[in-house]
């Protein structure tokens, strides 16, 4: 099984089967969630200063932040998706 890295901005890179859950940051329970693992020493800023427009959390507890949007984030990882599958089907099987 090969590792897959999904890029969430600026040549940051996370990997793809470790990525629980990725949401908007703008409700108040994700602003408690950044802050919380702020202070656990979890958080990961991967924004290069820019603003927050997604916020991944992974299998480890750990809380990333990124300037890439959700739809963005979510439309890559299923293209990694979609690339791993047609490298699976084998080519008598048609589309």
């Amino acid at each position: 099984m090969s590792v897959r890295f999904v890029n969430i901005g600026f040549n940051n890179v996370v990997q793809a089967e470790k990525i629980v859950s990725v949401v908007s940051p703008d409700s108040s329970p994700m602003r408690k969630l950044k802050d919380a693992a702020k202070e656990a020493r979890h958080l990961v800023d991967a924004t290069q200063g820019r603003k927050t427009r997604s916020v991944l959390v992974t299998d480890s507890n750990h809380v990333i932040l990124s300037a890439i949007t959700v739809e963005s984030i979510i439309q890559r990882i299923e293209n990694q998706n979609r690339i791993q599958w047609d490298k699976k089907k084998s080519p008598d099987e048609g589309t």
